[in-house]
């Protein structure tokens, strides 16, 4: 038979080596899980990364998008602003031609078409003025007509201007939009 004092010895060893191999199994699994975990800390934070440079990166786009947004619109009103003052200018300058000529014609006296040829031969004489003067009292006087005239061009161009600025669309998520002309064309179909 094996002593006693053997048999502690190898029972003492047996546990010794028992618990070593249950130390090193036991350090691989906690070594294991701490790299799985860091690995997971390591993917979480590049996806926090990743997420971060998406949002402002989004932020950049959007700022560029509402900068090109301001000019696109800017731009458009100005087109607008140009053009209206253009017909603006052009139909005052057509009303105040027609007033003058309209003035000229008026204090031009009735003369011979046929004066320089021949004997002369007298002008139609000049109707009655009780009736033309009766038809012109509802009018302005010739001195306000002219006035009356570019505030009325006035006041139209500036209602097409407030239609054409109301038409431009100032918001860049919206899709297409439409063209100046098409605007245009919606704001005023005759094309004045």
């Amino acid at each position: 038979m094996i002593p006693a004092s053997w048999l502690y010895r190898i029972l003492g060893a047996a546990l010794a080596a028992a618990a070593l191999l249950w130390l090193v199994q036991s350090r691989d699994h906690w070594r294991d899980t701490a790299r799985a975990n860091e690995l997971r800390f390591q993917q979480e934070q590049a996806a926090h990364a990743a997420t971060v440079a998406n949002y402002r990166a989004a932020a950049e786009q959007a700022r560029l998008d509402d900068a090109a947004n301001l000019a696109r619109v800017g731009a458009d009103q100005a087109a607008i602003s140009e053009r209206t003052a253009n017909d603006f200018e052009t139909r005052i300058a057509s009303a105040r031609a027609a007033a003058v000529r309209l003035r000229e014609q008026a204090a031009a006296p009735a003369a011979d078409p046929g004066a320089g040829r021949g004997a002369s031969v007298p002008g139609v004489p000049t109707p009655a003025g009780g009736t033309a003067q009766a038809a012109g009292e509802d009018r302005l006087p010739q001195s306000d007509r002219l006035l009356a005239t570019e505030q009325a061009i006035q006041l139209d161009e500036l209602i097409k201007w407030v239609r054409q600025q109301h038409a431009v669309r100032v918001d860049s998520m919206s899709g297409e939009r439409p063209e100046a002309s098409d605007a245009q064309a919606e704001v005023d179909p005759d094309g004045k």
